[in-house]
This record gives C-alpha cells, sequence and structure tokens, in this order.
C-alpha cells in the first residue's frame, strides 16, 4: 500500500499499551514531533482500543502489540501492527525520522523478530506504570478515551 495515499486522507490512530513506559515514551516522541498533527492515540485497555481489536480479530486480552489505523475515521479495516506500525509513523513524521523507513525493505519475519524480542522486555527496561498516561491538558485532545 501506497504510503503516499494513507498521508493524505486524514488521521492515523495509535493503539498502544497505556501501562507500558516504552509506548508512553513513544507517544511522547510522536506529540513532540507530529507537526502536521497526524496522530491520534487510544490504550489497547480502552473501550476505544479493545473495539478495534475486535474488529481487527485480535485478542483484547493480548496488549504487548502496537497498531496503527491509518485513516481511521474512513472505517477502511486496515491496521498495521508491530514494526510495520512503528515504521509507518517514523515515516509520517517527516525527515529525519521517514529515514529509518530504509528499513522498510526487510521482510516482516526480520521486522518483527526485533520486535518480540524488544516486546518481551519492555516492562523490565522501560519500567511499567499502574494506570495509563494522563496527557497534559494541551494534548489531551488528540486521546481517545481518556
Amino acid at each position: 500500500m501506497a504510503t503516499q495515499m494513507l498521508q493524505s486522507s486524514g488521521s492515523h490512530l495509535i493503539l498502544y499499551d497505556g501501562v507500558c513506559g516504552l509506548c508512553n515514551r513513544f507517544n511522547a516522541f510522536v506529540l513532540k514531533h507530529d507537526r502536521k498533527r497526524n496522530f491520534r492515540f487510544a490504550s489497547l485497555q480502552s473501550a476505544t482500543g479493545q473495539s478495534f481489536l475486535r474488529r481487527f480479530h485480535r485478542n483484547p486480552g493480548k496488549l504487548d502489540t502496537v497498531y496503527v489505523v491509518p485513516n481511521y475515521e474512513s472505517g477502511s479495516g486496515l491496521s498495521l501492527e508491530r514494526a510495520r506500525a512503528a515504521l509507518f509513523v517514523l515515516k509520517m513524521l517527516g525527515s529525519p525520522w521517514s529515514w529509518v523507513g530504509i528499513f522498510g525493505i526487510l521482510p516482516d519475519s526480520l521486522l518483527n523478530f526485533g520486535y518480540d524480542c524488544l516486546a518481551r522486555n519492555r516492562y523490565r527496561i522501560f519500567g511499567r506504570y499502574d494506570q495509563c498516561m494522563i496527557p497534559s491538558v494541551e494534548d489531551r485532545e488528540r486521546f481517545i478515551d481518556v
């Protein structure tokens, strides 16, 4: 699927583990660098996150994967997950972050092997919160189900 087509259509939704330190750092990074404000956020634990997981036939109890729903308001039924989701986000942020997109030439099996290694150890390395992050007043409008 062409990223150009996705880019022009609207907001993209990042579904993330709300208690994961790595996920919350990733969201903070995106908020800081998303100059076009293309991204919205919902935790996997939220009603919105659970609804999307069911819609995409994913296990709502499995919270170790990041998802991106491009143009989520269109109801297209498309979702990206794991490494492809992260690469999509970085590409949409523009230069210099989009340069990471070169890794997109790698097969999913290799990309997701690296992603899965990090996902298995994310709480140990980056910590775990007792509850989902509360966004700042300035960023609250970009979070769904806060």
